[in-house]
């Protein structure tokens, strides 16, 4: 393609993502009103944005001029993405008693799915009754107005570990995931999005840091799905996770998928090239794409107008950065 038919492909694309932009911004339609509960992860408008944990990321976004056609194709393709209404279903189907020395508890696995179509991607974790304890305890503290008709399974003085009583607590905390997920605010807060991640991830993490590659990619694979999920409307908090999989990958000499998930991390950052894994992943990447026979150069060339733009500061490796998460 020349550069006329270049520019001019560029200023279709422009004028594309301008009408995409103002539609996104209108009114809701009556069916979406009717259904309060189902997210629109690409709503521009926010009601009460000191309270959003975490902030969408199409609300402060804009395209970049100096982005390539092909950049540009990718930032909105995943805009697009998020604009569907994302709704996840919480289950408690069994629980298992751990005795642990001189404590004894009750663990509850919960199973999360997106419905709306099969899941064959569904998270399963487990949380005892003190998680969901300090969960509610958190987010009183941030949403005391939200949290005013909650309820929550009160502890028993005798009989927490009866049939009776587990059962009770396996329905109550499947409506009270059910409740929280239902309101906005509360369902993109870091307190809710941590209790449902930051115990797999803290595992990982700790592998990645002891050199238990196998393991912590094992961990990684199976919070990454979830957390983009949870995460839709701010794809640049998976960043760290996605950089921590390149990392394991890399060290356990695979570089194709090592290369398949620094792509998806770049896809995030493209308009947030001030992000602290940008350039470490550049250079990552870089390695990588020279190692497969890919192009390379074009990565280098961002590489080196990053730096033309920033002042000579020290900068981690992509994998200082990743064994740096999750440090007490």
């Amino acid at each position: 393609m020349d550069q006329d038919s270049h520019c001019t492909a560029e200023r279709e694309l422009l004028e594309a993502v301008s009408r995409i932009t103002t539609s996104s911004t209108t009114s809701p339609s009556d069916e979406e009103e009717n259904q309060p509960r189902a997210e629109i992860s690409c709503q521009v408008r926010k009601e009460n944005p000191e309270k959003d944990g975490t902030q969408d990321s199409s609300a402060t976004l804009s395209p970049n001029s100096s982005m390539t056609t092909k950049e540009l194709q990718e930032y909105w393709r995943n805009e697009k993405r998020q604009c569907k209404q994302i709704k996840l279903l919480f289950e408690i189907p069994s629980t298992r008693i751990v005795e642990h020395h001189l404590s004894k508890y009750v663990m509850y696995k919960i199973i999360i799915l997106q419905t709306g179509s099969f899941d064959s991607n569904k998270s399963v974790i487990e949380r005892r009754y003190s998680d969901f304890e300090k969960l509610h305890r958190n987010l009183l503290q941030e949403f005391s107005e939200e949290m005013e008709d909650v309820t929550f399974p009160k502890k028993t003085l005798t009989g927490n570990f009866t049939e009776e009583i587990i059962n009770e607590r396996k329905l109550a905390f499947k409506d009270y995931l059910r409740l929280l997920y239902s309101m906005k605010y509360i369902r993109r807060s870091k307190k809710f999005i941590d209790f449902l991640t930051r115990p797999e991830l803290q595992e990982a993490y700790g592998c990645l840091r002891g050199g238990q590659y196998t393991k912590a990619l094992e961990i990684l694979l199976e919070v990454i799905g979830l957390q983009e999920r949870l995460t839709r409307g701010n794809p640049v908090s998976v960043v760290p996770t996605l950089c921590a999989i390149v990392v394991c990958h890399k060290d356990l000499e695979n570089p194709a998928s090592a290369f398949e998930y620094g792509e998806k991390a770049l896809s995030c950052l493209c308009v947030h090239t001030s992000h602290r894994y940008y350039m470490p992943l550049l250079e990552t990447m870089i390695t990588l794409a020279y190692e497969l026979g890919k192009d390379f150069l074009s990565l280098q060339e961002k590489l080196e107008e990053w730096k033309t733009k920033k002042d000579p500061i020290r900068v981690f490796t992509l994998k200082e950065l990743a064994v740096r998460e999750y440090v007490q």
